[in-house]
């Protein structure tokens, strides 16, 4: 069985970009997991952990990115692992497994914070809250006597997305609190966030622009799309983590959850959502951002079918605002295909780098700014056709062991203006054969 549908694509400019795994797991991923359950069957506890956690150590480059690190003697395999924010310390004797997260310190948590604690208590499967006497923590005991790799595999990634998850909820939620054992966090370089500072208003403002120039009956479905694909675009190519992260879910969320609020209001209120982001100063904007190493990927696995039907129902959409003679809008409901399906559905690595790809190709002056490769040239309207071309046989050779079907589709893609390299592109994204070998 192979884990590698759980993890993310890995951008060409090396940056990180959406939620997750930015990094490739071992070319032996499988084979290292079916290791890890013959050890189990054999009772060699110790010896299925090894291969276990080698199973799910992520590459750049070929090198490891420690998102793992572990060692073991006779008796006890210990263990740490990187989600995020957190920083799950752990162990494994033959009888049992044990590892836990420190959360803030117990003297800091209010009374909300612990009756927010009490509540996710209630919510996880195998996980819980506790505290010493000094912290609070997150954590996990599992028996190892009928241990398999998937019986830990779902626990531990319960413990470590929550464990992220609350960390940065804390923070943002309950005032001053000091999240703990947060040193393996790094900063982001300042350019880079003046770049993405820049690229948010700037996204801000051509929105305002569009929307104050949709026509005054029937926009209401167009707006919809404006406000969704600026939400999501922030969350995949700004990546901002803390309070903008945590606001800008709850707003998501609320829009697609609650079915008995008007459309007009739900569009209200992320307008004002917006609006507060637009009012946030450079030093409070940097504030939401750090880089880090992770482990699991947020999504569950998704069919390519639900994929599939995705694209063809939102294609209906556009061609009757293209029918209706909307052309505005068009390319932003390209633009929505794609993040809407990076940020919803678990999707295999080839998809998901497919769609990065496109990405890159309609936000090349986001990219150049960030010193990316671009494959588009704004200012002449001018494709680098041999380099999208290049690029799209570079991921299907690198998925070709697992999809033997697959096969570059370059050569077929219209390249007469944006929007028909965007028809071509998901016309033939829905088609291609992702049957394993």
């Amino acid at each position: 069985m192979s884990w590698l549908n759980f993890f993310q694509t890995q951008p060409s400019c090396f940056k990180s970009f959406g939620r997750g795994i930015n990094a490739k797991l071992a070319n032996n991923e499988e084979e290292l997991f079916n290791k890890s359950y013959e050890f189990f069957e054999k009772k060699e506890i110790l010896n299925a952990y090894k291969y276990f956690f080698d199973s799910l150590i992520n590459y750049t480059n070929e090198h490891s990115n420690n998102n793992i690190t572990y060692k073991r003697d006779d008796k006890t395999f210990k263990f740490m692992i990187y989600q995020g924010n957190a920083k799950i310390h752990g162990f494994s004797t033959k009888e049992k497994l044990y590892a836990e997260v420190t959360m803030v310190k117990k003297q800091n948590a209010n009374v909300a914070l612990k009756r927010y604690i009490l509540e996710r208590n209630y919510q996880f499967t195998y996980v819980n809250y506790c505290s010493d006497e000094q912290y609070i923590k997150l954590k996990l005991t599992l028996d190892n006597i009928t241990m398999t790799p998937q019986k830990v595999f779902y626990p531990l990634r319960e413990l470590a997305l929550n464990a992220d998850y609350d960390k940065e909820h804390m923070l943002s939620e309950f005032g001053q609190m000091e999240l703990e054992d947060i040193s393996h966090l790094q900063k982001v370089q300042n350019t880079e966030l003046k770049v993405k500072y820049e690229f948010l208003h700037k996204w801000i403002d051509e929105l305002n622009h569009m929307i104050q120039r949709l026509p005054s009956d029937d926009s209401l479905g167009m707006q919809s799309f404006l406000y969704l694909n600026l939400l999501f675009r922030i969350d995949y190519l700004i990546v901002p983590k803390y309070k903008i992260y945590q606001n800008l879910t709850k707003k998501l969320q609320e829009y697609f959850s609650e079915q008995e609020t008007l459309p007009e209001q739900k569009n209200a209120e992320i307008a004002n959502y917006i609006l507060t982001l637009e009012k946030l100063n450079f030093e409070e904007f940097s504030s939401n951002f750090y880089e880090s190493k992770y482990t699991f990927s947020q999504i569950e696995k998704s069919t390519f079918e639900e994929f599939i039907h995705f694209i063809e129902t939102t294609l209906v959409q556009l061609r009757w605002y293209k029918n209706n003679r909307h052309v505005q809008i068009i390319p932003t409901i390209y633009s929505y295909i794609a993040l809407y399906s990076l940020y919803n559905y678990g999707l295999n690595p080839a998809i998901r780098k497919l769609l990065h790809l496109y990405l890159v190709v309609i936000n090349s002056d986001y990219f150049q700014a960030l010193q990316c490769p671009i494959y588009f040239e704004n200012n002449n309207n001018k494709f680098f056709k041999s380099d999208i071309i290049f690029q799209i046989k570079e991921i299907v050779l690198e998925y070709k062991h697992q999809y033997k079907s697959l096969k570059a589709f370059g050569d077929e893609l219209d390249f007469s203006s944006m929007n028909d390299f965007s028809n071509s592109y998901f016309s033939i994204l829905k088609t291609l054969d992702f049957h394993e070998a």
